[in-house]
Parts: structure tokens; C-alpha cells; sequence
């Protein structure tokens, strides 16, 4: 019994030292000697004996050193995630100030583009009534200035110069009731051509409390690009690696399978990473590779879990509904929802989730696809300018890129944003989930 001790302790001193630590152990006297349960059992008392009590301290010491770098790792990530958390705060308060200044140049814009239409519509009555009165103007002006000599030069019986008289006065009356809709459709035109010119100032002042505000989200997306830009995950890498097959796709429906698949896939190899690593026994190692596969796993958005519509997403964009869900259109139903937003208005998240798509794609122009969890995708597109890139994590209200510049008052096309929520490749009508909608 007593010579079975020193081995006991042995396989406890074993036991207490890193894997590195072990294989590259072995007896006094012997270098390079790997240490392995046969030789434990060939090891006399003597050998035990020479392991002293500097080898169990350095199994410690490395033991307690492994610990500390998975504590530190697991502090800095805390933090890390707790700075996002912050500046995701900061991004979203500030976007939330920016779209009060939207909807001050939107009110204006659309004031605008009423009276402008006001005047549009004088300027084409008073085109149409001068085109109708100018072939009577010369015969006006002649009765006016000669009507007894107008008469006389034309000869007819007394029965025909009575019916003439009769027939000029209902042709002056008429001329005075449309010299009268002539004078109030150029009070019109002046009316709205000067209410036109009080609102350009407005619009001017709107759009520069908007700029002011834009340039304050624009700096802190710029400074949040720079930190991801030096902190790159799996994550990011294989969203791009599913972004890039979904930009091949031929329809939307197919782009977001690819993503999924993609998606899949990499969550199976994260997985085998993991059992790999667990089979390793390393702890540090281990859970770097179940970090990496829950971030790559489905994103526990704002849509997990959901299957009745609570108005769970925010409106993307500040504007009015220009088309809706369902609405007869070229190609059959709207299969999503149109807004007419203020110029170079924000855009923001409607819902929290990962950016799965985030470049151009067929006729959709720029196109951004939003993971929001449970099976559901927001899919936005008209934007002019995206500032989110493939594989970001989103929280719901951060800004996600700018609508066009357009001139209110003027006849040109208005840039829209085309809103669809889908769920397992399918569009549901995103009215009933949008906050006061539905």
C-alpha cells in the first residue's frame, strides 16, 4: 500500500498540469521524454520523488494563468458589448432627434407641392380662357370703341339688327362673367405664387436644422465603422460569404434562400468547431468556438418568437403611405408598402437583427435585407446611400442609410422607399406589425 501512494499522487500532479504541460513532462534525467499512463507505472519511488513541489507549482501557475485569460477575455467582451450597447443608444437618440427636423421639412415640402399645384392649375385655366376668348378680342374691342358703326356697316332688316343687339348683349354678359373667373383665376395664381415664395424660406430653414442633425449621426456611423473595421468577426465573414451568393440569385425569393442556406451551413460548422474544441478539452478554446457559433445562429431579433402581429416594427422612414399593401399595381398586388419621404431623409431599422443583404440588386437599386429572427426578413430598398455593412448587428431605430434629394414645388418624380416584411420567404403584409398601424 505504501509504495502505491507516490503513484497516486503521481496522477493527481498529472491531472493538475495543461495538456501542453503533460506531453511534454517526463522522468529526471530522461529530456524529451513523453510522460503517458505506462509511465506512470514503470516510475520506482525514486523517479516520483524528483517531481518536486516546483512542478506542482508551475501546473498551478499555468492552471490559474489559463483562468485569467478566459476571466479577462470574458471582462473585455462585457465591456465591449456594453460600449456598443451605449453608442447603439447614442446612434438611435439621435436619429430619433433627426426625424423630428424630417418632419418639419416634410410638412413644408408637402405645403409646398400643394401650392405649386394650386398654381400649376391657375396658370393652365387662364391659358384655357385666354385661348377661348382670343378669337372674340378684336370684335370686343371694335364694339367697345365703334358700336353704332359696327352695326351700320352690316346691312340687315330691322328684324336681324334687333337679333344681332340681342345676341351682343348675352355675348357681353358672358365676356364679363369670364373677364371676372379670368381676374380670380390670376388672384389665384398670385395668391399661390406668393404663399409658394413665404414657404421657400421655411423649407430652407427645415432642411438646414435636418443637416445639422444628419452630420452629428453621420459622424458617430463613421466613428462605428472605424472600430468594426479593426474588430471583423466569423460573423461578418460568413454573412458576406451568404450575401455574395444571394447577389447572384434571379428574384428576391431566391436571394433569401441563399441566405439562409449560407447561413445554415455555417452554423454547422461552427457546431463541428465547438464538439472538436470540446473534445480537445481546452476550455479557452471551447468557448471561443460557442461564441462564434451563437453569433453565427439565427438572431434573437425583435420578430423571434412572434406570430401575431403587436406592432412590433418601427416605420423605417418619416413620410406618408404613397402605396399600400395589396394595391393593384403593373405587376399584379404590391407585395409591400411605398413611402414618400422628406429630401435625403433617414432611414432607419425597423426591427433589431443582423444585416444579411446590403448592396445593389436587379430593379430593386440598393437593397438591404434585415435578419430580424423567427423566420422574418425586412427587405428595404430606394435608399441612395446605405451606412450599414453585411453582417451587422442591428438594434431597432438605427439609422440604416439616406433617401435621394429631391426639389419640393417641382414637377419631378419622388423618390419612395419600398418597405416588404417576409417570413420564410413569403410577404405578410408589414401594416398589422407596424407601430400605429394596422
Amino acid at each position: 500500500m505504501m509504495r502505491r501512494a507516490p503513484q497516486n499522487s503521481l496522477l493527481a500532479l498529472l491531472l493538475l498540469l495543461p495538456p501542453g504541460a503533460r506531453a511534454e513532462t517526463g522522468p529526471p534525467g530522461v529530456p524529451g521524454h513523453s510522460l503517458n499512463p505506462g509511465d506512470v507505472r514503470a516510475l520506482n519511488p525514486g523517479d516520483v520523488r524528483a517531481l518536486n513541489l516546483g512542478d506542482v507549482r508551475a501546473a498551478e501557475r499555468a492552471r490559474a494563468a489559463e483562468l485569467a485569460t478566459q476571466k479577462a477575455a470574458a471582462t473585455r467582451a462585457a465591456k465591449a458589448k456594453a460600449e456598443e450597447q451605449r453608442l447603439a443608444d447614442k446612434r438611435i437618440a439621435a436619429a430619433d432627434r433627426l426625424r423630428e427636423t424630417e418632419a418639419a421639412t416634410a410638412a413644408v415640402a408637402t405645403r409646398m407641392d400643394a401650392l405649386a399645384t394650386r398654381r400649376r392649375e391657375a396658370e393652365a385655366r387662364l391659358a384655357k380662357r385666354a385661348e377661348a376668348m382670343q378669337p372674340l378680342l378684336p370684335l370686343m374691342q371694335r364694339l367697345t370703341l365703334f358700336p353704332a358703326e359696327t352695326l351700320l356697316a352690316v346691312p340687315a332688316s330691322p328684324e336681324d339688327s334687333l337679333r344681332g343687339v340681342l345676341v351682343l348683349q348675352g355675348l357681353a354678359r358672358q365676356l364679363e362673367t369670364e373677364a371676372k373667373a379670368l381676374r380670380q383665376d390670376q388672384a389665384a395664381l398670385d395668391a399661390a405664387t406668393a404663399a409658394l415664395a413665404a414657404e421657400t424660406p421655411k423649407l430652407a430653414a427645415a432642411i438646414a436644422a435636418q443637416a445639422e442633425r444628419a452630420a452629428l449621426v453621420d459622424r458617430m456611423i463613421a466613428a462605428t465603422q472605424a472600430r468594426r473595421r479593426d474588430a471583423e468577426t466569423e460573423a461578418d465573414a460568413a454573412a458576406k460569404r451568404a450575401a455574395a451568393e444571394a447577389g447572384r440569385a434571379d428574384t428576391l425569393r431566391a436571394a433569401l434562400i441563399a441566405l439562409e442556406a449560407e447561413r445554415t451551413a455555417a452554423v454547422a460548422r461552427a457546431h463541428e468547431e465547438t464538439l472538436r474544441a470540446e473534445r480537445r478539452k481546452h476550455a479557452v478554446e471551447t468557448e471561443a468556438a460557442r461564441r462564434r457559433e451563437a453569433a453565427l445562429a439565427r438572431p434573437t431579433g425583435s420578430m423571434s418568437g412572434s406570430k401575431q402581429p403587436r406592432g412590433q416594427l418601427l416605420t423605417p422612414v418619416v413620410g406618408a403611405v404613397i402605396r399600400a399593401f395589396g394595391e393593384a399595381t403593373e405587376s399584379g398586388p404590391a407585395t409591400g408598402v411605398s413611402y414618400q419621404a422628406p429630401p435625403a431623409a433617414r432611414v432607419i431599422a425597423p426591427c433589431s437583427g443582423r444585416v444579411a443583404f446590403a448592396d445593389r440588386f436587379r430593379t430593386y437599386g440598393q437593397l438591404l435585407i434585415i435578419d430580424c429572427g423567427g423566420g422574418y426578413h425586412a427587405v428595404l430598398s430606394g435608399l441612395d446611400r446605405l451606412d450599414v455593412h453585411v453582417g451587422q448587428t442591428l438594434r431597432a431605430g438605427e439609422p440604416l442609410g439616406v433617401m435621394p434629394v429631391w426639389e419640393p414645388g417641382t414637377t419631378g418624380r419622388r423618390p419612395s422607399l419600398y418597405v416588404e416584411l417576409r417570413h420564410d420567404g413569403q410577404p405578410v403584409n408589414p401594416a398589422p406589425w407596424l407601430r400605429g398601424t394596422g
